[in-house]
C-alpha cells in the first residue's frame, strides 16, 4: 500500500517543461487502461467517473487547465457524492490562483483528506499496473460448466476481478474499485476489521429494502467462515460484498470492518453476474495473472492428483488410498488419519471384490497466495454392483517434501 503524503510539484498553473512531460508521462501510463475517453456509462447513461479522472490528468498533461476543470465540473455534477472528484476539482480551481503541491490543497479535516488521497493514488496506481488482460488468474483452475463467472478481489490493488467461463477458459470482463477491512487481509477472529482470504461462495442476495442505508443498493454475502476456516479456528461471521450509503459514492481503501465494498452502481452491475450458491469469490492479498501454457500446466496438474486418487481408490488397495492422504490429515470432524481410515464407512469397501468411481462437475483453485495448496471439488460416483451412491466431496491437497498429499477432506 502506497503512503502518504505523496507531494504533486507538477500541479501548478503555470507547469514547467520538466513537470509537463511527467503530466504527459502519467497521461500516457493512465490511458492505456482502455478506460480512457468516453468510458463506460452506467444505467443512467453516466459518464464512468474514473475515465473522467483520467481525462483530467490528460488534459493538465496537455497544460489545459480549463479543460480539466471542465472535466472536473462534470465529474461532480454526474456524481455530486463523488468526494474524490470534489477534491480534484478543488484543486484545479485553487490552481487559477497559486501552485498546487499536494493532492488535497483544499483546507479540511486532514484525517479526511489522507483517506481521500488514499483513495486517488490507490486508482491511479491500478490504472498504471492494469494486469494484461489476455493474461489469466493462477488461481482459478478449472470451474464447473454450470458456472459462469468468477469474482477475484485483490487487496494489494484494491480491485475486484470479474471473468467469464466460457467452455473451460476465463476471459476477463471488467474490474471495480473496492474498499476492504481498516486492518488489511487474514481476518481470524470476530471484529478484528480484517478481510478474509480464501475460496469464497455467494450465498444470497440482500435488496437495499431489507437493509440499513449505511450498506447502499445491496449485498451479496458470502460463506465465510467456511470449512478450512474454521478447521484453522477462525471466528466472526456477517462478510459481505456490499454498497455505499448515500452520502459517499465510494469509500477509502482501508474502511471496512471487513467487507468488501463496491458502489453503488458497480454493485448493481456485479450482481447481474452472480448465480446464488455457484458463484466463487476469491479473496487474495494479491492475485497473480500468468500466460495460458503455465496455467494449463498448472490445470493439469490439479486434474491428475484427483484422477490418480480415483484411480486408487478403485484398485480397493488400502495401501494405494492412503498413500494420497498427509500423516497430518484432518477429517471434517478432526479425526487423524489412521482414526478415520478405519471408520466402518471406509472398511466397507475391503469386502467389496469390484469398485467404480466416477467423477465429475470438478473445480480446482489454488489457495490464495500459496502455490503448494490446491483445493479440489468433485461430485463422486459410486458404483458397487447395480448400487450406485452419489456425493459431493472436497479435498485440500498439500505439498510435503516434494509430493501432494491430502491434508483435509469433507463431505458437502
Amino acid at each position: 500500500m502506497l503512503r502518504f503524503p505523496i507531494t504533486f510539484p507538477f500541479l501548478s498553473p503555470r507547469p514547467g517543461k520538466a513537470a509537463r512531460a511527467l503530466l504527459l508521462s502519467m497521461a500516457c501510463l493512465l490511458s492505456v487502461s482502455g478506460t480512457a475517453g468516453a468510458g463506460p456509462r452506467d444505467r443512467d447513461d453516466k459518464p464512468d467517473p474514473e475515465a473522467l479522472l483520467i481525462e483530467v490528468y490528460k488534459e493538465l498533461g496537455a497544460n489545459n487547465l480549463r479543460a480539466a476543470q471542465e472535466k472536473a465540473d462534470r465529474l461532480v455534477e454526474a456524481y455530486p457524492n463523488f468526494r474524490l472528484g470534489h477534491l480534484v476539482r478543488g484543486d484545479l480551481l485553487l490552481m487559477h490562483t497559486r501552485p498546487v503541491k499536494v493532492l488535497g490543497a483544499v483546507d479540511g479535516p486532514e484525517d479526511k483528506l489522507k483517506n481521500l488521497r488514499a483513495e486517488a493514488m490507490q486508482r491511479l496506481r491500478f490504472l498504471r499496473e492494469r494486469p494484461d488482460p489476455n493474461l489469466v488468474p493462477r488461481v482459478v483452475l478449472q470451474m464447473r460448466a454450470d458456472q459462469k463467472h468468477v469474482l477475484l478481489v485483490d487487496a494489494k490493488r484494491s480491485r475486484l476481478f470479474v471473468y467469464r467461463h466460457e467452455g473451460g477458459q476465463l476471459k476477463f470482463v471488467t474490474d471495480y474499485y473496492v474498499s476492504q477491512g481498516k486492518l488489511g487481509i487474514n481476518k481470524l477472529k470476530e471484529g478484528d476489521q480484517k478481510t478474509p482470504v480464501g475460496v469464497y461462495y455467494i450465498t444470497s442476495h440482500l435488496p437495499d429494502s431489507r437493509l440499513p442505508e449505511f450498506y447502499g443498493t445491496g449485498a451479496l454475502p458470502i460463506n465465510y467462515p467456511n470449512e478450512w476456516d474454521k478447521l484453522n479456528g477462525r471466528s466472526g461471521s456477517g462478510i459481505w460484498l456490499h454498497g455505499t450509503p448515500p452520502d459517499s459514492y465510494s469509500r477509502p481503501p482501508l474502511s471496512s470492518d471487513g467487507c468488501v465494498v463496491l458502489t453503488n452502481p458497480d454493485l448493481e452491475k456485479l450482481a447481474e453476474s452472480v448465480e446464488i450458491g455457484k458463484t466463487p469469490v476469491v479473496i487474495a492479498e494479491s492475485i497473480e495473472f500468468v500466460g495460458k501454457l503455465r496455467w494449463e500446466n498448472d490445470r493439469q496438474l490439479a486434474a491428475r492428483l484427483v484422477e490418480n486418487w480415483r484411480r486408487d481408490v478403485e484398485s480397493l488397495v488400502p495401501s494405494r488410498v492412503l498413500a494420497n492422504y498427509s500423516r497430518d490429515f484432518k477429517s471434517e470432524r478432526g479425526e487423524d488419519l489412521k482414526t478415520w481410515f478405519n471408520k466402518p464407512q471406509q472398511s466397507v469397501l475391503r469386502n467389496v471384490r469390484k469398485l467404480e468411481v466416477k467423477l465429475r462437475d470438478t473445480t480446482h483453485f489454488f489457495y490464495p497466495g500459496r502455490s503448494d495448496m490446491i483445493v479440489s471439488t468433485f461430485t463422486q460416483e459410486t458404483t458397487i454392483g447395480k448400487n450406485t451412491s452419489s456425493i459431493r466431496k472436497r479435498q485440500y491437497w498439500e505439498k510435503e517434501a516434494g509430493q501432494w498429499k491430502i491434508i483435509y477432506e469433507l463431505t458437502l
